[in-house]
């Protein structure tokens, strides 16, 4: 396949460019900077250029751009930076592909699981409504846009949840403190977290290039677990101790109580219904599958 990635040199978009190629697909990075070579094309998102010749030919677009959620104070510059990232990003893709003949036959683009809010009770799955908070308007908005792709495209919205790595991730500053043996669960740590490991992440957005599924889909592991689970098997895993136990004030304190409320304390227990459904398989299904394999530094 001829794949058009945006974000690419991100967390997820190294990863999936990286196994792509290595599975011999054509990959081209769509860079802000002039390109270095054939496997890179420039755009201008944030002032919707992009010329649309670099889709032409494409099979897939695959949209995985965006300023960083969780990496400083959601101040309000901030949070207008995060919601136009995306925003503008995926609009200057569906226009792109709007002014071709021939669009590309799938596309997709990120969600998140902050879809949901910060704090629902039961299963969330695909059919369940959307949360309220800065991250779920994002997610709606930002899946809505996705959508104004031209008719006959396959349009699908990951939702992807907390991907562990051994690079860290969305564990942040987390693991480096776990293999210390100084970590511990943030708040109560009874908040569902919807992980999955960086492989199964990766993996995921393969079989979502060439499979039926269209729409928003859950990427997550089966397996739910609350952050005390997640914490105390990563702890296992690398042999330390894991009491220290950071307060929620403290993490409102430090982060910025909206950050804290829809990302570390947020309760979300996800589940990959239609990636279940579809027969996906996954290499690390359990909590403990996938600690052991951050512990062991991916190996």
């Amino acid at each position: 396949m001829r794949i058009v990635i945006s974000g690419a040199s991100g967390f997820i978009g190294t990863a999936l460019t990286e196994r792509l190629l290595r599975k011999g697909h054509d990959v081209v990075r769509l860079v802000r900077r002039p390109p270095t070579g054939t496997g890179e094309a420039q755009w201008d998102p944030g002032a919707g250029q992009l010329d649309e010749t670099v889709l032409d030919g494409a099979d897939a677009v695959v949209n995985l751009s965006g300023a960083g959620i969780g990496d400083r104070r959601w101040t309000k510059t901030r949070v207008r930076e995060i919601i136009d990232s995306r925003l503008r990003s995926t609009k200057t893709l569906t226009t792109a592909m709007e002014r071709l003949g021939t669009p590309p036959g799938t596309f997709l683009s990120q969600s998140a699981s902050g879809y949901y809010g910060s704090s629902r009770a039961g299963l969330l799955r695909e059919e369940t409504g959307p949360g309220n908070g800065m991250l779920a308007t994002l997610c709606v908005d930002w899946e809505a846009a996705a959508r104004t792709a031209p008719a006959g495209v396959r349009v699908v919205t990951p939702r992807t949840g907390v991907v562990l790595s051994p690079d860290g991730g969305a564990l942040g500053p987390l693991l480096p403190l776990l293999k210390l043996g100084v970590g511990g669960p943030l708040g109560n740590g009874r908040q569902y977290w919807p992980w999955i490991s960086l492989v199964d992440e990766v993996s995921a957005f393969e079989y979502l290039l060439d499979s039926p599924l269209e729409g928003p889909v859950n990427v997550c592991a089966p397996e739910s677990a609350d952050v005390n689970a997640i914490v105390a098997q990563l702890a296992a895993a690398l042999h330390r101790p894991a009491f220290l136990r950071v307060p929620a004030p403290a993490l409102r304190l430090v982060l910025g109580g909206h950050l804290a409320e829809e990302l570390v304390l947020a309760n979300q227990r996800m589940e990959p219904a239609k990636l279940m459904a579809a027969g996906f398989d996954w290499q690390h299904p359990a909590l403990a599958d996938a600690a052991r394999w951050v512990a062991s530094g991916g190996n």
